[in-house]
């Protein structure tokens, strides 16, 4: 038993019986021999019994079994099953002898959760599936509600759950309810199949392909836009999920759905949670980067003044995922325009340069490179060294020069060399301004 007890360790945290504090500590308390695990040689919190009908606490058991062992410790048989039956008797007797011993400071211990079964878990999930294919929304809700529930109680209920397929099989449910029928009538049941899909993450390819769906984007497009504010995050954190995984080709048809822009759009707009926005601005990112056409159409949103407004009002959590979504609007013509046409642009690019974060630093310094790489044939007004001399009054170049001293890395750092190269010719004939006083900028709203 020692040898076990040696594989153990590393992976094994021995439960310690709990005293109270007013105790006497000099005080000895005997653990009746039966009530201790063989394994760890503590009192047992959830006794259960083993194939060989040996009882060990279920942590000790579990990880011994987790560990790649195939035999039981005391008896070293052949464990013939690894279900591990709860000792409901022993318990009650554990739990009657710390309540005996509650003066020599012994808490009793609670009773334990009994862990969810693959085979509990797919009778579940195949009920879930023959009540969305027969249509049946209020027991499909309850079922869904149900492995739900599960999946909250313990990481490994949730790392059960999600073994047995549950991801794939939720987003087809979801899919064959959106199938068919109006979306008002089951906006309750697929709200509630969205949340559980969250805890699953991250998806199979086949539950890619069920989400990705046109009846379930049309769903998920719904719920972005009428959902209550649980509805709206679990939505677009499975819109994140998906075009976060999938190729270019399948994110131009998630971008194609009707009112999907839009509905993003406004979550940025309009925030409903920090999460929420969170969410939106990567999925927005996947979305931008796809195409032209899809980042155009953010642009004719208001994308990119948007995108400012953040940057220069909201929280700095929000920072780096909004100067990486305007960072790949700049890569298209159209994007660049409506930039050049807004006064907070420099600025805003040249402050975030320092104190947000490596990544952020690198998304500002791309953007103002992709900006002025492109001014003399795009710039409109401020062809010439207008732009130039505009980057230069708001501090770009001693920004720059400090990163390159600071240090950045080697994207990073090429795109400053040449960005300094650009704005020295014009140096001369600039007199810098603070970056953070924005109150002297004219804003086009």
């Amino acid at each position: 038993m020692a040898s076990v007890r040696r594989a153990l360790q590393s992976g094994l945290n021995i439960p310690l019986i709990k005293r109270n504090p007013n105790e006497n500590l000099n005080m000895e308390l005997s653990i009746p021999t039966h009530f201790r695990c063989p394994i760890s040689l503590e009192l047992m919190k959830d006794p259960v019994t083993a194939s060989t009908g040996i009882t060990y606490d279920r942590q000790s058991i579990e990880t011994w079994i987790e560990l790649g062992n195939q035999t039981c410790p005391v008896t070293n048989q052949a464990l013939k099953s690894q279900d591990l039956i709860p000792n409901h008797s022993l318990r009650r007797m554990i739990q009657d002898w710390c309540v005996a011993n509650r003066s020599s400071g012994i808490e009793r211990i609670p009773t334990p959760r009994i862990p969810a079964t693959p085979t509990q878990v797919s009778e579940l999930l195949s009920e879930i599936a023959l009540s969305s294919r027969e249509g049946d929304r209020r027991r499909c809700r309850e079922l869904v509600a149900k492995i739900k529930a599960l999946g909250m109680e313990s990481e490994r209920n949730r790392l059960c759950i999600a073994s047995c397929g549950s991801g794939r099989i939720l987003s087809n449910s979801f899919r064959e309810l959106a199938r068919g029928s109006t979306v008002n009538s089951t906006t309750g049941v697929m709200e509630e199949i969205l949340s559980a899909v969250v805890g699953l993450f991250p998806l199979d390819s086949e539950a890619h392909r069920h989400i990705g769906a046109p009846e379930s984007l049309e769903a998920i497009v719904s719920i972005l836009k009428t959902g209550d504010l649980g509805g709206k995050l679990n939505a677009v954190l499975v819109l994140k999920e998906l075009v976060a995984s999938v190729d270019a080709e399948q994110i131009n048809v998630v971008a194609e759905t009707d009112g999907l822009i839009e509905a993003l759009v406004k979550l940025v707009e309009k925030p409903i949670s920090p999460q929420t926005t969170k969410a939106s601005l990567v999925a927005t990112f996947y979305l931008v980067s796809s195409s032209e056409r899809t980042a155009e159409r953010f642009v004719e949103m208001g994308l990119v003044s948007l995108l400012l407004e953040i940057l220069v009002d909201w929280e700095k959590s929000m920072y780096e995922k909004a100067l990486g979504v305007l960072d790949g609007v700049l890569d298209y013509k159209r994007g660049r325009e409506m930039a050049y046409d807004h006064s907070l642009t420099v600025p805003v690019l040249v402050k975030k340069m320092f104190r947000v974060s490596d990544m952020a630093t690198g998304f500002a310094v791309s953007a103002l490179w992709k900006l002025c790489m492109n001014y003399k044939k795009e710039g409109g007004d401020r062809a010439g060294e207008g732009f130039l001399v505009e980057a230069l009054e708001v501090g770009a170049f001693q920004k720059l020069l400090l990163l390159l001293q600071v240090g950045c890395n080697g994207t990073t750092k090429e795109k400053a060399s040449e960005l300094l190269k650009l704005l020295n010719g014009s140096r001369e004939r600039v007199e810098c301004i603070e970056t953070a006083d924005f109150k002297g900028l004219k804003r086009p709203f």
